[in-house]
């Protein structure tokens, strides 16, 4: 008889006791029979090991509670969480979302019908907000997707991928240097040395509610998280021939998320640079039309853009 793969969960959380103990007991309602969770609290003002001791977490083979003895951030925690797992696979969740319960047994099913050369298994997002069901976000990028990593396309977040443990052999850890895109450097990197593949069901569960995710932080992305990628991804942008997608992709990038947090100078112009390297992209128009008009035509332009995915299936 086969053994089961353990599969380790690895856990970051500050300081959100009421999300921290949802996403618990997704990882508790797993149907995979073999789940090691490792919960690394990043110094909460009152520590969260009653959280995690209030939800019943018998069904799992291990649970492994650490503290951070001074706030780190995302990736140190994250990656505190990581030396720790003695799994075959490891998977995280961020502890404002949660999983449907065959999140984990889909990725494994996925791992073991794919070809070996496949390091991550990634699933898709439904949104929620006021706990109803607003949109699902599916991607389906497979195979060496470096390239495709470069010129903008997603796959998902932390919450929704699933890696091998030996690519921590070949492939660093998430950089501890990044306030947010943490989880695209790190996809971009580990694309270098393996292959992704796609299970193409929303099995991951973010709720929109509350405003204090980082990635929301405009100012730190704008001054410190994307000069730092593009210092970071340039050379290898550069080197594959595609230097001035890469410079056009990141650059629509941070003009769509200036105008999402109403910063419209910023956004008029990242928007004119990635139109200059690449006059093609159709949703940058738009979201160029919103910059110029400020609010007042944000939710116009939003209508459009949706539109747009419609008839041309962008």
């Amino acid at each position: 008889m086969t053994s089961v793969p353990l599969v380790s969960v690895v856990l970051p959380t500050y300081d959100r006791p009421d999300r921290l103990r949802r996403a618990l007991e997704s990882v508790a309602a797993q149907t995979y029979p073999s789940i090691e969770l490792v919960v690394v609290d990043d110094c909460s003002p009152t520590p969260l090991e009653p959280v995690v001791e209030g939800v019943d977490l018998r069904s799992l083979r291990r649970v492994v509670y650490l503290r951070n003895e001074e706030n780190r951030g995302g990736n140190a925690t994250r990656n505190r969480g990581i030396n720790a797992c003695t799994g075959e696979y490891v998977a995280f969740l961020d502890d404002d979302d949660e999983w449907k319960p065959s999140k984990l047994a889909r990725q494994v099913a996925t791992f073991e019908a794919s070809d070996d050369d496949v390091g991550l298994v990634y699933v898709g997002t439904e949104l929620r907000q006021n706990g109803r069901p607003v949109n699902t976000v599916v991607h389906t990028l497979r195979g060496w997707v470096t390239d495709a990593l470069l010129r903008g396309e997603s796959i998902s977040e932390y919450s929704g991928v699933m890696v091998r443990a030996d690519v921590f052999d070949t492939v660093a850890s998430p950089d501890e240097r990044f306030p947010s895109w943490s989880d695209r450097e790190w996809f971009v990197r580990l694309s270098l040395g393996c292959a992704f593949e796609a299970c193409e069901e929303p099995l991951v569960v973010r709720h929109l509610e509350g405003d204090d995710r980082v990635t929301k932080n405009y100012v730190t992305k704008r001054d410190v998280t994307y000069p730092l990628f593009m210092e970071t991804f340039r050379p290898l942008a550069a080197e594959r021939g595609m230097e001035r997608a890469f410079e056009a992709a990141m650059a629509g990038k941070m003009g769509r998320t200036a105008v999402q947090h109403g910063h419209y100078t910023d956004a008029r112009r990242f928007l004119l640079r990635s139109l200059r390297l690449d006059p093609t992209d159709l949703e940058a128009y738009l979201f160029l039309a919103t910059a110029l008009g400020g609010r007042y035509t944000y939710a116009p332009a939003r209508r459009g853009r949706q539109l747009l995915h419609r008839v041309v299936g962008l």
